[in-house]
């Protein structure tokens, strides 16, 4: 007899803010909702190569929320592990991870064989996650749908994408099984964020899983584009660069709409801006194509793809590194682990007279949280490398609501979840949030543990071990 119990499983996004996974059981269906790579500390990023806790062939269906590779990013491993179904996600989402997935794939690859040549990995020899072509190869389980459309799963089990804000193609997942609702919020936007639109007001869920990533935080109340320009005028007067880790997704395109903006206006200096990330530059692109899912106008669109120069070859990015002038860089990864951000990061963090300057948040474990925390030198290949240059960041360019702006998306439901579920955040972040939500709006919130299991029948929720 067909089970009428749903239960969720948390894979990922427990006690961190990577790696997200969540696995549904429902009507006979097994759904998995994101599939998501694990960064930082290494404990955790040991678990990317671990056997998955669910066997891949025995999962109907992923669902991606958006498609940072925290969210999307163990997708080709998934399936080269046997994952044969559709992977739904939002039109946006489908072209994200056509850039995203293989350029992966081809870092993965490529670090592999710089640590080999230079001797510097403890495996001999190095190996990728997975490569190009798995990336590639996975790309055509991608069943892109649009928002507010209600796609059935069988088994009684059907979904719904609504936007999150956060990035192009961010959604919240809507699952339905029975009359029981779950909620998987993604990574939630902001309200008023100057270039992607605010997430969608939801009224009501059963169940909630809710992003904590800023749950102990609130973004400072001043205009990042005058603390940008503070940044960049000082490191300029000092005959420094400005050397920026960024996310190639939402990051890079925001400082380009920022930087665009303050040349206009005339409030920095006239410097060579390069955006060191084909990537990104890539994404840049798709802001034309999908005008209804930001605020900028078509000129401002326009605007931002052109504000900086782009690094499209690796000898170019190399030439970056022997320059002397002032100038801007901007290059992928945001919390730099990896991609040609490294290579900068060595040429230019020993030099006093610049600045490297980060834009979001910095997961426990990587060089970004390093460096934020004051270290003298991170390791960079294998080698130690010197930070003399002024450290700084920009928080309120976070694509994450804070705790307040949470709170305030939160009551707009008409009715409370009869539980909600705190996940991608870290322990303290976490579990302020599961405070003030339990405080502030007296509903009944935890914070689930890693593999931890959850069913919902009736209106209670059970733990399984």
């Amino acid at each position: 007899m067909e089970s009428r119990q749903l239960s969720i499983q948390f894979l990922g996004a427990t006690g961190t803010v990577t790696g997200s996974k969540y696995l549904i059981r429902a009507g006979g269906k097994r759904v998995l909702i994101d599939c998501g790579l694990f960064e930082g500390l290494k404990q955790l990023r040991l678990r990317n190569w671990d056997a998955p806790p669910v066997d891949p062939r025995e999962v109907d269906a992923v669902v991606l929320t958006h498609a940072h590779l925290d969210h999307s990013g163990y997708l080709p491993l998934f399936v080269k592990r046997g994952f044969g179904g559709p992977v739904f996600c939002s039109h946006a989402t489908e072209d994200i991870c056509r850039i995203l997935l293989p350029d992966s794939g081809y870092l993965q690859e490529e670090e592999a064989e710089y640590a080999n040549r230079h001797g510097y990995s403890k495996h001999a020899p190095a190996l990728p996650l997975y490569t190009l072509r798995d990336a590639e190869r996975c790309l055509g389980s991608l069943r892109p749908v649009g928002y507010r459309d209600t796609t059935d799963l069988g088994g009684g089990v059907r979904f719904t994408l609504l936007s999150a804000g956060h990035i192009l193609g961010a959604a919240m997942i809507l699952l339905e099984y029975r009359g029981t609702s779950v909620l998987f919020s993604g990574d939630l936007g902001r309200p008023a964020d100057p270039v992607i639109v605010a997430p969608a007001a939801v009224e009501h869920a059963d169940y909630l899983v809710l992003e904590s990533t800023y749950g102990d935080r609130l973004h400072e109340a001043v205009d990042p584009g005058t603390q940008l320009a503070a940044v960049i005028n000082r490191t300029v007067a000092h005959g420094g660069s400005v050397i920026v880790p960024a996310f190639a997704v939402g990051r890079a395109q925001q400082l380009l709409y920022y930087i665009h903006r303050l040349k206009e206006e005339q409030a920095i200096r006239d410097v060579p801006v390069f955006l060191n990330s084909p990537m990104a530059a890539d994404v840049t692109q798709l802001y034309r194509k999908y005008q209804g899912e930001h605020r900028l106008t078509p000129a401002e669109c326009a605007a931002m793809c052109t504000a900086a120069h782009i690094v499209n070859t690796v000898e170019e990015s190399k030439q970056l590194n022997t320059r002397t002038f002032p100038m801007v860089i901007v290059s992928a990864s945001g919390m730099a682990t990896g991609g040609r951000i490294l290579h900068h990061l060595r040429a230019f963090a020993p030099d006093p007279r610049n600045t490297i300057l980060f834009t979001g948040f910095q997961a426990a474990g990587t060089r970004g949280a390093a460096m934020m925390a004051g270290a003298t030198e991170v390791k960079i290949h294998g080698q130690y490398v010197a930070v003399r240059a002024r450290v700084e960041s920009l928080p309120n360019l976070s694509a994450h609501a804070d705790y307040s702006e949470t709170l305030g998306w939160l009551r707009g439901f008409k009715r409370p979840p009869r539980q909600v579920f705190l996940t991608h955040g870290e322990p303290v972040a976490a579990d302020a949030l599961r405070h003030r939500i339990e405080e502030q709006l007296r509903w009944p919130c935890r914070v689930p543990d890693y593999l931890e299991t959850l069913r919902a029948a009736g209106g209670v929720t059970s733990t399984v071990a």
